[in-house]
């Protein structure tokens, strides 16, 4: 049987991905100018992956026989991702996505810390893997960051 601290930080994991693939898709969209294409596209390419954290995440509550949450059960919260009143402010989209990135760390961090006290090795590899990969997405966003807060 699973702790209920595990399967309460897979299930906000699970949130938290489907809300950065609603903010990352309308981000994308709403971005206009020259400058915004990259962070366009680095969006559109991080939506499948947040896609897929979503459906590993899914898949290791039906293991642990609990069930990601819907809908009715989800609670927005990253305000800063939503999208900019000036559709070409590039950097408070940089910024929002900086701040998504540090949550879900902190979230993978917590969850290989309370999959280790529970002994399940196998919902703590997967969040060391979510998690080199939100890091990688942490990386490639500062460095927009720096790029941008240059001009």
């Amino acid at each position: 049987m699973a702790s209920d601290r595990v399967v309460e930080l897979l299930r906000k994991a699970y949130a938290d991905e489907i809300e950065t693939v609603m903010n990352y898709q309308t981000n994308a969209i709403v971005l206009d100018g020259v400058r915004a294409e990259e962070i366009k596209e680095s969006l559109k390419t991080d939506i499948q992956e947040e896609l897929g954290h979503a459906e590993q995440l899914g898949q290791r509550l039906k293991q642990l026989d609990a069930r990601p949450p819907g809908s009715a059960e989800f609670t927005a919260s990253q305000d800063s991702l939503q999208p900019p009143e000036d559709s070409t402010d590039v950097l408070a989209v940089i910024e929002g996505v900086l701040d998504a990135e540090e949550d879900a760390i902190a979230t993978y961090r917590d969850l290989i810390d309370a999959a280790e006290a529970a002994n399940d090795p196998v919902t703590e590899d997967l969040a060391v893997t979510l998690l080199s990969d939100e890091e990688a997405h942490r990386t490639e966003f500062r460095g927009f960051q720096k790029e941008y807060r240059t001009d």
